[in-house]
This record gives structure tokens, sequence and C-alpha cells, in this order.
């Protein structure tokens, strides 16, 4: 089966939800989400302690902030091209 842009961009990027308060949010993908959920179980049952949780996950986040940074400049030098 062949997927669509939109599909191939909500892989890469997450998924918008409308929340009442907070307004637009962007859930990561489910990979991603898996990961986040998988590491707050760890920091739960005590397997992990909370600051190496919260580190590794903040790590994370700035990693792919940083990727998606870069895919986003070459994209932008493209389109000039």
């Amino acid at each position: 089966m062949v997927e669509s842009r939109t599909d191939r961009i909500q892989k890469q990027v997450g998924t918008v939800v409308e929340m009442p308060v907070l307004g637009s949010v962007v859930l990561p993908p489910r990979e991603k989400l898996a990961f986040y959920a998988g590491l707050g179980l760890l920091a739960v049952f005590e397997i992990v302690e909370w600051p190496i949780a919260l580190t590794v996950a903040a790590g994370h986040v700035l990693a792919d902030q940083q990727h998606w940074r870069l895919a986003q400049g070459v994209g932008e030098a493209l389109e000039e091209v």
C-alpha cells in the first residue's frame, strides 16, 4: 500500500490534537510516544531514578528538535534552488 504525503509527515512530525485549554498540541509519533511512556514506567517502578529519566527524555526531545531544524533547513535550501 502506498502511503500519502500526509501519512509520511504525521509519521515523522506527529499528530496535532486540539486541547480545550492548551490549544493545538503536537503529539510525537507512536514510536517516540512509546519510548517516553516506557521511560516513565521505568521511573515509576524505580528501575531508573527520576532525574536520570528526565535527563534522558530532555536529551531525546532536544535531539529531535535539532534533527527537525536540520531537515527544515535542507528543505528551505531546496526551495530556493
